[in-house]
């Protein structure tokens, strides 16, 4: 059944978030995710308006989180620190 990774991203810091993007892209590319969104334009209708929105697809529930707990995405982790406010989350799809 496959999964979904999403993120909802307040990007503080432009110039050191590239860094992320560069590491987080290899570590995507590495895994095999699907990418369904990143960073397309946002038309809110109900509640806060979210910030940058990623969403990846994965085989399974275990595939996204292996992306996640990868070497490759830790250190898109790293490099992130500091430069954004974000939310993920792991959802199960149907």
């Amino acid at each position: 059944m496959s999964a979904y990774l999403i993120a909802d991203v307040q990007v503080t810091d432009p110039v050191q978030y590239e860094h992320y993007r560069k590491f987080s892209t290899e570590a995507i590319r590495v895994y095999g995710a699907k990418i369904l969104v990143r960073g397309g334009e946002v038309f809110p209708l109900e509640g806060r308006t979210p910030g940058r929105t990623v969403m990846l697809e994965f085989p399974d529930v275990a595939a996204a989180r292996a992306f996640y707990d990868s070497p490759e995405y830790g250190q898109a982790r790293a490099a992130r620190e500091g430069a954004s406010i974000m939310n993920m989350f792991i959802v199960q799809g149907v």
